[in-house]
């Protein structure tokens, strides 16, 4: 299955892991990413820590874990490639029916942006192995 299928179908929770120029980490809560190709995807932000780490750290690591049980998901080591304030293509974009049709939207820009996947793993395994 491609990824992007995988991401289609399968429901669960997301969590984008971004650090600033100094090495200080945040984790957040984030929807599952949209696809734009197999290796290219973005994500809908505000204004906010993990979009201001971006800009002066471009990696980031999204993890998501399978609705269910066991430890099922994926590990995406991503590289920030760009982003566009306010840009037509986030409604577009959004998922969930409340936020395509102006309702419950927080105040403030918008930034779609824009990773290159440069890893995938599964949640659980296939790391560095330690002697």
């Amino acid at each position: 299955m491609k990824l992007s299928e995988y991401f289609d179908h399968v429901k669960g929770k997301g969590v984008l892991a971004t650090a600033d120029a100094k090495g200080k980490v945040n984790a957040a809560l984030f929807a599952r990413p949209h696809f734009l190709s197999e290796k290219r995807v973005v994500f809908i932000m505000t204004d906010r820590l993990t979009r201001k780490n971006l800009t002066t750290n471009p990696r980031a690591a999204y993890l998501f874990m399978e609705s269910g049980e066991g430890y099922r998901g994926k590990r995406l080591y991503l590289k920030k490639t760009g982003e566009e304030k306010d840009s037509g293509l986030i409604q577009d974009l959004r998922r969930r029916k409340e936020y395509r049709e102006g309702g419950k939207m927080d105040s403030g820009p918008r930034f779609l942006v824009s990773f290159q996947i440069e890893k995938v793993l599964p949640l659980v395994g296939e790391g560095i192995r330690r002697k």
